[in-house]
């Protein structure tokens, strides 16, 4: 990679209707900035369609289809054909690069009840299996959930992917390591209080490390206030703030973290021509 090498944000939201009044003014300040690729997850069945089309109308912009962890208890169980069906299809797209966003939440209180959280798993496992058919890495969601993540990764061996907006142990950072999977870093390592992910930032090692937004959400400090919107454009700093913790250049951070994606993505990869 040439020493031009933009950001990658790894996970954004860029379909979301916060965006829906300025997408197209955001996608140019992210060009302007040195964005220069974005992967959008899909949540639902029903944004898959979305992402794609947002996706289309970025540079550099990429997509996964997923059902995410949040929206199993509204989900039939119809829609993994819908998602099996949009996948194969979406094969054919080079902006298509992984099974995303799925995993499991344990936060949420309502996702925490036994009858919740076998569904939650049901899905997951689901979508790991579909990922291993097709041959595709994975986004991960493990919020509260990271050991029971990595066992259904260890049951149902995938194309590695990436744990998004990681928050673990070292222990589980290295079995997800272990496991081929590259580490999420975004806005909540950027606040001072944030001990354990800027712990994590500063000493894993550096080919375990991407960097995202998850725009609109996790908004990096500067952005404190009331419902602030995240947005991809807020990368560059972010990736500033792992450049400081870790000792390297600003356009050091940037090659690193997008050499990682490309890893982590082949697909995408090959998009950028990484």
């Amino acid at each position: 990679m040439g020493e031009s090498t933009g950001w990658i944000d790894t996970h954004c939201h860029l379909d979301a209707a916060e965006f829906d009044a300025d997408r197209a003014a955001v996608m140019g300040a992210m060009a302007r900035c040195g964005v220069t690729a974005v992967v959008i997850p899909a949540v639902a069945v029903d944004n898959f369609a979305a992402v794609a089309r947002c996706a289309a109308a970025c540079p550099g912009g990429a997509y996964a289809l997923g059902i995410h962890p949040l929206y199993t208890p509204q989900a039939q169980e119809g829609d993994l054909d819908v998602l099996r069906a949009a996948a194969r299809a979406a094969l054919a797209d080079p902006r298509f690069v992984a099974i995303g966003e799925i995993g499991l939440d344990f936060f949420v209180p309502e996702l925490c009840t036994d009858v919740a959280r076998a569904r939650q798993q049901w899905f997951y496992v689901e979508q790991l299996k579909l990922a291993r058919e097709l041959g595709l890495p994975v986004l991960l969601h493990v919020r509260r959930a990271q050991d029971a993540v990595l066992a259904g990764l260890r049951r149902h061996d995938v194309p590695g992917g990436i744990a998004h907006a990681f928050n673990g142990s070292g222990q589980q950072a290295e079995a997800f390591m272990g496991l081929g999977f590259k580490l999420g870093l975004g806005g909540a390592m950027t606040w001072p209080r944030a001990l354990n992910i800027r712990r994590l930032a500063s000493s894993l090692p550096e080919d375990a490390l991407v960097l995202e937004t998850d725009a609109p959400d996790i908004p990096p400090h500067w952005l404190a206030g009331a419902k602030p919107r995240n947005s991809p454009v807020e990368l560059p700093a972010i990736g500033a703030e792992l450049a400081g913790l870790r000792g390297w250049s600003a356009q050091d951070a940037a090659r690193r973290t997008s050499h990682n994606a490309g890893l982590a993505l082949p697909r995408l990869a090959h998009l950028l021509n990484l």
